[in-house]
């Protein structure tokens, strides 16, 4: 494998690290925020089902649909970080069957 190509793909590597870095650290803090959601939720929905109010039934839909992006948020951050893993493995596979061969 030539220089360049090997500086290219280690810097390549190093960004995709950084990269699944940072969205770990963004799923940890959605993940965070999902509890409290989820938590405000479900206290919604008791008081929803006790008052039986369409202010409280109106209550509980938004806070469960805010609750639904929040954890779609998650999810794309999920997958963001397994793509990244699996671009990051595969370079790095790629320049140890190079450097073997």
């Amino acid at each position: 494998m030539c220089a360049v190509r090997q500086a290219t793909v280690r810097r390549r590597v190093q960004d995709l690290q950084s990269r699944v870095v940072s969205l770990r650290a963004e799923a940890s803090v959605l993940r965070e925020q999902i509890e409290v959601i989820d938590a405000e939720v479900e206290d919604l929905r008791v008081r929803a089902v006790v008052s039986e109010t369409p202010l409280s039934v109106k209550e509980h839909a938004e806070a469960a649909k805010h609750a639904q992006l929040a954890h779609r948020a998650l999810d794309d951050c999920l997958e963001q970080i397994t793509r990244a893993e699996r671009e990051r493995d595969r370079l790095l596979t790629e320049v140890t069957v190079e450097a073997q061969g």
